[in-house]
């Protein structure tokens, strides 16, 4: 009797993704960042070219919409090839950015119709705004190239993180907004990276992970989304990325997270996005535990 060879699954296609291209960032947020980036950590095993190949893939199977991220993602230096790459073959794209230091050709950039901007808020106040992020100067500079971004007209999502303890996390909400800034929203920190007491747990995620869409990882590793980046199914340097989403690997990986269909996926830092999670500026995107 012969058997027939089962048909590879097809792969997922994910309408947003995320490529955190670099490790590296001028802050070290010591207390909550999800990648554990910082001024040493370097922009892992994948090639600018190897980011060519994945943008090229994404679009072949039907993605609408990626997000850079790191690390801050303008200190690759691949990253204005890479996004401007990413708008030729139709993309939307989002640049998660700290918004430190912007170059103008960085300005140039953001100026295209297709690109968006989010960034990561702590405090009106200075002082604690900079304990934070663990960089002195990094509020000022964040503050005054939101204005920038604003008066020039790029669109720019803030997600205000609120680690407990008093922080002034409202107080940043309404001077985003006195600002100018048309979306703000405020989010507890997911307990992974170095906000994890030990071992990041999928309870700190929102439960949606890996549906829609997935994240692709500096050293080739695709994870069901960067918060829940412990969850990967295999490495785009080895494969491709519909081979991955096709395989029993990112079965595994999504069948770990605890869904919930009330949850829209949250985007790092649950911070606003219209390409996956659509809610309110007042809304909230908590946790599957919350």
């Amino acid at each position: 009797m012969t058997i027939a060879a089962k048909a590879p699954a097809l792969p997922v296609t994910p309408d947003f993704l995320a490529l955190e291209i670099t490790r590296r960032c001028q802050l070290t947020c010591p207390r909550h960042c999800y990648a554990e980036a910082g001024p040493t950590r370097g922009h892992g095993g994948m090639t600018t070219r190897d980011w060519h190949r994945i943008i090229d893939e994404a679009a072949a199977l039907g993605t609408t919409a990626v997000q850079f991220i790191g690390g801050e993602p303008t200190l690759h230096p691949g990253f204005a090839e890479l996004v401007g790459h990413a708008v030729r073959v139709g993309l939307r794209v989002r640049v998660y950015t700290n918004l430190f230091r912007v170059s103008a050709g960085h300005w140039r950039l953001f100026a295209h119709p297709r690109i968006s901007l989010a960034t990561s808020y702590y405090s009106d106040d200075a002082a604690e705004h900079d304990a934070i992020t663990g960089r002195i100067g990094s509020h000022a500079r964040t503050r005054s190239h939101v204005l920038e971004a604003v008066r020039r007209g790029v669109r720019v999502r803030v997600a205000v993180l609120d680690l407990g303890g008093g922080q002034r996390a409202e107080q940043a909400r309404a001077e985003m907004e006195a600002l100018g800034v048309g979306e703000v929203r405020v989010d507890r920190v997911r307990a992974v990276g170095n906000a994890a007491p030990l071992l990041p747990s999928t309870s700190a995620l929102c439960g949606r992970c890996g549906v829609g869409k997935a994240a692709v990882l500096p050293d080739g590793e695709v994870a069901v989304c960067e918060i829940g980046r412990f969850l990967t199914a295999g490495s785009v340097r080895e494969a491709s990325l519909a081979s991955v989403l096709a395989g029993e690997g990112w079965a595994r990986a999504t069948a770990c997270v605890p869904h919930r269909s009330s949850a829209g996926p949250c985007s790092p830092d649950c911070s606003p996005n219209d390409d996956t999670c659509q809610p309110s500026s007042s809304g909230t995107c908590n946790p599957s535990d919350g």
